[in-house]
């Protein structure tokens, strides 16, 4: 059984009836859960509304680095991510690619979430791009030593993961490990070590081969673990599995696994 780690179902155009197709098709494929990751507060309770009665879709909250005009203050953040549906923080993070003039803020607000996540104990989300010095210091920095998370959609270097996988991080691979273009990826995601691997969709984004030009969807997590799983010289069965169990471990559902 597959699980997706990291999905936008409130931003799939679809309608909520289609979303429930959506579901049931990644469910019939073998996906047994679902997080789905919060890129505004402001958002939130519009998110919340539209997953809360799906059994196997978990949330998060938080602020992507790129939607900072939406930034909320600490004490609205660590009020909504204290609450008890809340499993992570973010995803949050850095992206100095599409908005570097905004790093400031993006900082102010990566230290934010850090120590909401400290003082809630739920692990962060974290998206990274051309950032990699100062993501993992602010980590070195200002995480506790309890604090774990992912590097979601990763696109980095080695050397990154590695740092990161010190400081008890997961790393997580999306389609675009299936492009052309990747082949630097490909090389990162065969010295990852599948006990700190998880696999994602990122959907409506980033559709993988062969559903590139399409409307990404859970269900298509199942070819990022086929490709994976060929990558790594291993089935496709055993790729899930420990795949799994270390979304399980890192986010700490097992009490709410789908049966």
């Amino acid at each position: 059984m597959f699980v997706d780690s990291h999905c936008h179902l409130d931003r799939l155009k679809q309608s909520p009836e289609s979303l429930v197709e959506t579901l049931n098709f990644a469910r019939t494929r073998g996906v047994e859960h679902f997080l789905c990751v919060c890129v505004s507060v402001n958002d939130y309770d519009s998110m919340l509304e539209t997953v809360k009665d799906f059994n196997d879709v978990s949330v998060s909250c938080g602020v992507h680095p790129l939607h900072q005009d939406e930034a909320c203050s600490y004490d609205e953040l660590l009020e909504k991510a204290s609450r008890h549906e809340v499993v992570a923080i973010g995803e949050t993070g850095l992206d100095y690619f599409y908005s570097p003039e905004s790093k400031d803020v993006q900082l102010q607000s990566f230290i934010d979430h850090i120590k909401v996540a400290n003082e809630t104990k739920k692990p962060l989300i974290i998206h990274t791009r051309d950032a990699r010095e100062d993501t993992i210091n602010l980590l070195k920095a200002h995480k506790a030593p309890h604090t774990k998370g992912v590097l979601h959609c990763f696109t980095e270097s080695l050397e990154m993961a590695e740092a990161a996988m010190e400081l008890d991080f997961y790393i997580s691979i999306s389609g675009i490990v299936t492009f052309n273009s990747a082949q630097e990826l490909r090389e990162v995601v065969k010295a990852i070590p599948l006990e700190r691997l998880l696999i994602e969709t990122d959907s409506p984004w980033l559709a993988p081969v062969p559903h590139r030009g399409k409307q990404n969807q859970p269900g298509y997590v199942v070819e990022v673990a086929e490709f994976i799983a060929e990558l790594k010289g291993i089935t496709v069965a055993e790729l899930a599995r420990i795949t799994t169990e270390n979304f399980y471990t890192l986010f700490s559902l097992a009490a709410r696994k789908a049966n």
